[in-house]
């Protein structure tokens, strides 16, 4: 992929800093946004086009930290870099808990640099096909009736047609049926693989 269709914002109060960073990302064609503050990151930071944060910890005002928490919460999805001059272990440990991708210190190499960027990028496209993924199991789980979402529930938690159809007052046949739709619904062609898609959806299982 050409590198011009990588965003990478880059949030320091260290205008030397952003400036040699710029120079170093932009000579490699990617697209790179300056952020001169935490707050000012927060304000302009969107995650429409692929891309990643290279954040300082230590900031006047908002700091890296907090700015990782607050993007976390408007469900910002570019994955972050640490890169700061005054890491430490536990915060290090505490940015990576929070899910950074990875925590430099200053200076940086370019090789080191530039193989966290792609790390970055890597898990920025994992995670736009896990919500590509689980936009289309809720869409298929849409189309399940009031009936075959009751079967559904009870088949991933390990009842068997009988059981199910006992606890819904119904036929064992008519159990039968709506199970099959539920397979053909969600394209599922075994009891393990509704079993999958109930957990991926955040329903209870057995």
């Amino acid at each position: 992929m050409n590198s011009r269709n990588n965003v990478i914002h880059v949030v320091d109060d260290d205008a030397s800093f952003r400036k040699s960073i710029y120079r170093l990302l932009s000579a490699l064609d990617y697209r790179v946004v300056l952020h001169e503050s935490g707050e000012r990151a927060l304000e302009n930071i969107s995650n429409v086009d692929r891309g990643c944060i290279l954040l300082d910890l230590q900031m006047s005002g908002l700091n890296g930290i907090e700015l990782q928490e607050r993007l976390e919460k408007v469900g910002n999805a570019l994955p972050i870099v640490f890169i700061s001059g005054h890491g430490d272990i536990s915060a290090s440990v505490r940015a990576i808990k929070a899910g950074a991708e990875d925590f430099l210190t200053k200076p940086v190499s370019k090789d080191v640099l530039l193989g966290a960027i792609t790390r970055a990028l890597e898990h920025y496209d994992q995670g736009q096909e896990h919500v590509s993924l689980i936009n289309s199991l809720r869409a298929r789980f849409g189309t399940l009736t009031a009936r075959e979402n009751e079967v559904f529930a009870l088949v991933v938690l390990g009842r068997l047609n009988k059981q199910i159809a006992h606890q819904l007052g119904t036929a064992e046949r008519t159990v039968k049926a709506h199970r099959h739709s539920v397979m053909q619904k969600l394209e599922a062609k075994s009891v393990a693989e509704l079993v999958s898609i109930a957990v991926k959806l955040g329903h209870q299982v057995a």
